[in-house]
């Protein structure tokens, strides 16, 4: 009897730690290009921020990294993010993984697992 083959994490099927390393700072690029969530991030320390986006993709895709920071509600309680604001940010995570020439397949899946942190 052939043992099943295991089913890769989607940490591994977008290409482990480089990849996920590149897609937060090509995401990072566009959110601080647009007018929209660019004033959010005025005050932050983008290397903090990023490891720290780093770190919660990692966990939500089954990669080694686990998130052990605040709670995404507690992160952003603070700010007034409306509705248009929360919207924007998943739209230029599916940008980013186009642009860097993801599979449609992976995307979609990526997208379930992040909406699971919502």
């Amino acid at each position: 009897m052939t043992k099943p083959a295991t089913q890769s994490s989607l940490y591994e099927r977008v290409g482990g730690a480089p990849a996920l390393h590149a897609a937060v700072d090509v995401f990072y690029e566009r959110i601080l290009a647009d007018p929209l969530l660019a004033d959010f991030f005025g005050a932050v320390s983008m290397p903090r921020l990023k490891a720290h986006q780093f770190a919660i993709l990692s966990q939500a895709l089954g990669g080694p990294r686990e998130y052990s920071g605040a709670s995404m509600q507690a992160a952003h309680k603070r700010l007034a993010i409306e509705q248009h604001h929360f919207k924007a940010v998943p739209e230029h995570l599916v940008e980013t993984l186009k642009f860097l020439s993801v599979p449609d397949g992976i995307i979609v899946d990526i997208g379930a697992a992040i909406a699971r942190l919502a």
